[in-house]
């Protein structure tokens, strides 16, 4: 992508994403993790929710893994068959479980409290139950969302509750779930939490399928290693099929990947407007961009290659890469060595496309980026940048 081009064109801030590489990383997930015969993807539509970004997933041959009401609606609205859509609940009301069974979308539920009152509304019924295997990991410690220490899933401990429920209403559990947390690189605890999961499966005699989440990490920074899917796809086919061997039938095995699709297609291309030194010598580089925009590094601590498109051979120099939100935490780069970052240079903010505008906010009543697709020379705005008079209008205010 020539990205000062697009920035000539669109201004800044800007969300650009390439098309080839979210088509790339769908192949690579099926020709490495996706070697079972039966395997069945649903892109992690959190990551990136953009109705554009969506539906060229779903043409890929993804489903959709969804953990809203409007998650699901927007999945059916992208083009996703229902029986293709996932609905993972946390903590939902009954208004959200009634309107996900009238649209035909399978629930995936998560505590035993919602599995009861499933039963009661909905006896004889066909349910996924999302398990806790005890086994967490991930980029951060609020991505971990297994082991003993997460909100989210029934316990493994707590399988024979599960089981009286579901003979108490004649439920039909028709898939188990676990999802041990986003963003890990190493192999070793996805392996352990599959191991639990499929120990649990004999216990329930009407699977159609096995979903053992998502999570796929992608590395960063430059000190972290590229996961080895290939490994790692070989490994859950072995133990997958002689599972089904023992269960006596084949059925399904389900991945959720979201950032994996998603994250190194997304750049956010931001204009220096203020380069300040302190007293001490700290070099501050502005931008018009800020953590209401990509709020991942305030969040999480993450870090994100940053590119000075329009000099990157200057001299070497260490930097503090600003946003303009009122916030100490607007930071997208602290003693970051960079070629040196002058005013209105376009700084590009990489590995972006994940969690990014998903995640953005009109904090200090400020506008969202536009967002681009690119697909080789076709450049397709994908979401326009509001005015202000586009923002107040949602107030119902004169």
């Amino acid at each position: 992508m020539n990205l000062i081009k697009l920035v000539e064109q669109f201004g800044t801030p800007l969300y650009a994403y390439d098309l080839g590489v979210i088509q790339a990383r769908i192949d690579e997930l099926f020709a490495t993790v996706g070697t079972y015969k039966n395997t069945q993807f649903l892109y992690a539509i959190k990551a990136n929710f953009n109705p554009h970004i969506v539906r060229n997933i779903i043409a890929r041959g993804c489903g959709i893994d969804a953990v809203s009401i409007d998650e699901v609606k927007l999945g059916l609205f992208c083009g996703a068959a229902a029986q293709d859509i996932l609905f993972t609940e946390n903590n939902i009301t009954d208004e959200e479980m009634h309107t996900s069974m009238q649209l035909g979308v399978l629930l995936n539920i998560g505590s035993l409290s919602r599995l009861e009152k499933f039963g009661i509304a909905y006896p004889g019924s066909r349910v996924c139950v999302r398990f806790n295997p005890n086994v967490g990991a991930g980029s951060h410690t609020t991505n971990i969302t297994g082991g003993p220490e997460s909100k989210f899933g029934i316990s493994f401990s707590e399988v024979d509750a599960v089981l009286i429920i579901a003979k108490k209403y004649n439920l039909k559990i028709v898939g188990i779930h676990e999802h041990i947390g986003s963003g890990w690189l190493q192999i070793t605890e996805p392996l352990l939490a599959l191991n639990t999961t499929l120990r649990l499966a004999h216990t329930f005699p009407d699977l159609e399928f096995v979903d053992v989440g998502g999570g796929f990490g992608v590395p960063y920074s430059p000190e972290q290693t590229r996961l080895d899917l290939k490994v790692l796809g070989e490994k859950i086919k072995a133990r997958f099929t002689n599972f089904c061997t023992a269960y006596g039938r084949d059925i399904q095995l389900r991945f959720e990947p979201g950032r994996y699709i998603v994250a190194e297609s997304g750049h956010l291309l931001t204009r220096v407007n203020t380069i300040k030194q302190s007293p001490e010598g700290k070099l501050f580089v502005g931008s018009d961009t800020g953590m209401n925009h990509l709020v991942r590094v305030a969040m999480y601590d993450s870090y994100h290659p940053i590119v000075n498109v329009s000099n990157p051979n200057g001299q070497t120099k260490v930097y503090d890469i600003v946003g303009n939100i009122c916030e100490c935490a607007d930071f997208f780069a602290r003693n970051r060595e960079m070629p040196e970052i002058r005013e209105e240079d376009i700084l590009d903010i990489q590995i972006a496309g994940a969690y990014g505008m998903s995640m953005a906010s009109h904090y200090q009543f400020r506008d969202l980026p536009t967002e681009v697709l690119v697909d080789g020379e076709n450049i397709q705005v994908i979401r326009r940048r509001e005015s202000f008079e586009e923002r107040i209008k949602i107030f119902d205010i004169e």
